[in-house]
């Protein structure tokens, strides 16, 4: 009838949904979870990951320090560090003496006749030695002609030192060096260190 496509109510099949694509399973895979939630020390923004890294960080620094610390013997050099090494008796294994030293005067120097005293009362091997092949095993240093080997420094990390200091009841006093080339100033910093009774010093 005509005019009837007009009528309020009238429903017609053009406007029916046709038939939609399912999801694949992708809504079911949304709410099945991602698995157990990681743990604090592996995610890198919780704090317990940032302390665990530092943690691992300080551990392999102790481990740099006591492998310096087995390293090889050094060679303690020039007349005044040797001749105080010998009296304060610090161990040893050998005592290298130039000979034909070209500046002279070496052979008759009392720190030098005193050193090589001190070493035989000991029992310390006395090794004579070209200034060439010590100039070489010195790595080209002033040595002044003589040296005495000496085990490697046991030096301390600095998480024991900070220990030192936070259980001696004292205010804190640790020295910390960058950039200090020369030994002179070297032993002036710890000779002051020493008299300020600081509880050591943080080098490189």
């Amino acid at each position: 009838m005509a005019g009837n496509s007009q009528r309020r109510g009238r429903t017609s099949g053009a406007g029916k949904k046709g038939a939609t694509g399912g999801t694949g399973g992708k809504n079911r895979r949304s709410l099945a979870g991602r698995g157990a939630t990681p743990k604090a020390t592996d995610r890198p923004h919780h704090p317990a990951y940032k302390a665990a890294k530092a943690t691992a960080a300080r551990q392999d620094n102790r481990q740099r320090v006591q492998r310096r610390n087995a390293e090889a013997p050094e060679l303690l050099l020039g007349r005044n560090p040797v001749l105080e090494a010998l009296r304060a008796n610090i161990p040893a294994t050998a005592l290298y003496v130039v000979t034909g030293d070209a500046r002279g005067g070496a052979a008759t120097d009392e720190r030098i006749a005193e050193s090589v005293q001190l070493a035989a009362d000991r029992g310390l091997p006395l090794l004579e030695v070209g200034k060439a092949e010590f100039d070489r095993m010195s790595d080209h240093a002033l040595h002044q002609g003589i040296g005495l080997m000496v085990p490697p420094y046991d030096y301390a990390h600095p998480d024991d030192l900070l220990d030192i200091a936070r259980d001696s009841g004292r205010p804190p006093l640790i020295v910390a060096l960058d950039g200090v080339t020369d030994p002179r100033n070297l032993g002036a910093v710890i000779r002051s260190a020493a008299a300020f009774d600081a509880h050591g010093l943080v080098v490189p």
